[in-house]
């Protein structure tokens, strides 16, 4: 079931990213440019930050103006009430390091990771661009991570292992908010479902069930965001998704790795038939917060 929901594609195949973005909004990309080699490089510098005793990842510490930074189990999620059971590291062309003494070749082999995934997001997004009748490069425009208002980040991720966890989310039901998300798992790490069914990206609409999508290292899990969704005038489906423990036994560690394209702040975002009022992507991501946070703890109040 969940290769007929999430189709493999290549880099190359176009339309097939543009059906794929349009009918569930995932899609799991191949012949992307990033060796096994590089992706497991860049999971092995992380399990080694990840390793730090708290304090001295602690001193990256989590910014909440920027987003930046070290966290612990601080994500709180609306959908089920509780804060998801992980640790992240957000980085950004802007955010502070962790040291060289303390990690060893961090930035520099993580500085090369980014560059990699921003190579296959311009892509990815151009063809985008073209389909909804942008120019090709409008969203590597929008998109920029030079510009010094560029919002996109990535994250490294850490489930710790968990005991009587049987059916928890280690992260709660949600859609993201920005354009586009490229995650990146490792073999036997599952946990990812998915849950087509929404028709605005305004709505907390979901369809009957989740759908598991297998961990795989070298394989790109690709996400529209709600972002993207209300650019391409609800053409392009944004939808939820979550971790969730194993139903059997101990769940053990998970690490993924996310690339968050969010865009430039000032840049005014509207889509081609301009369905919705011209907005800048800050004040997208404003409201977005806001109204995603309002919505589902009224969902789940009444659940």
């Amino acid at each position: 079931m969940a290769e007929r929901l999430v189709p493999v594609i290549s880099l190359a195949g176009k339309s097939q990213l543009v059906e794929a973005a349009e009918n569930t909004g995932f899609f799991t990309l191949v012949d992307h440019g990033i060796s096994r080699e590089e992706i497991e490089a860049e999971f092995a510098i992380s399990k080694r930050f990840f390793d730090l005793s708290p304090d001295v990842k602690g001193k990256t510490p989590h910014e909440t103006k920027t987003n930046n930074g070290w966290e612990f189990k601080a994500q709180l999620r609306p959908s089920t009430g509780t804060y998801d059971q992980k640790e992240s590291l957000w980085l950004s062309s802007t955010s502070a390091w962790p040291s060289n003494d303390d990690v060893p070749g961090f930035r520099k082999t993580t500085e090369a990771f980014i560059g990699k995934c921003r190579t296959i997001s311009d892509q990815v997004l151009s063809c985008f661009a073209v389909a909804l009748g942008f120019p090709e490069d409008y969203f590597r425009i929008a998109n920029d991570p030079a510009q010094p208002d560029c919002l996109t980040q990535l994250r490294l991720i850490h489930y710790p292992p968990s005991e009587n966890a049987v059916g928890t989310w280690r992260a709660g039901s949600h859609t993201d908010i920005g354009c586009l998300t490229l995650l990146f798992q490792r073999d036997g790490e599952d946990g990812l479902e998915i849950c087509p069914g929404r028709d605005t990206h305004s709505s907390f609409a979901m369809g009957d069930s989740f759908t598991p999508l297998p961990a795989q290292t070298g394989p790109i899990v690709v996400n529209i965001g709600d972002m993207l969704m209300a650019w391409s005038d609800d053409r392009l489906k944004s939808n939820f998704h979550r971790v969730r423990a194993k139903d059997v036994g101990r769940s053990p560690s998970r690490y993924s790795i996310a690339y968050f394209n969010q865009c430039r702040r000032d840049f005014v975002l509207q889509g081609p038939q301009k369905k919705y009022p011209p907005v800048t992507v800050g004040e997208y991501f404003k409201e977005a917060v806001a109204k995603n946070f309002e919505r589902q703890q009224a969902v789940a109040a009444t659940s």
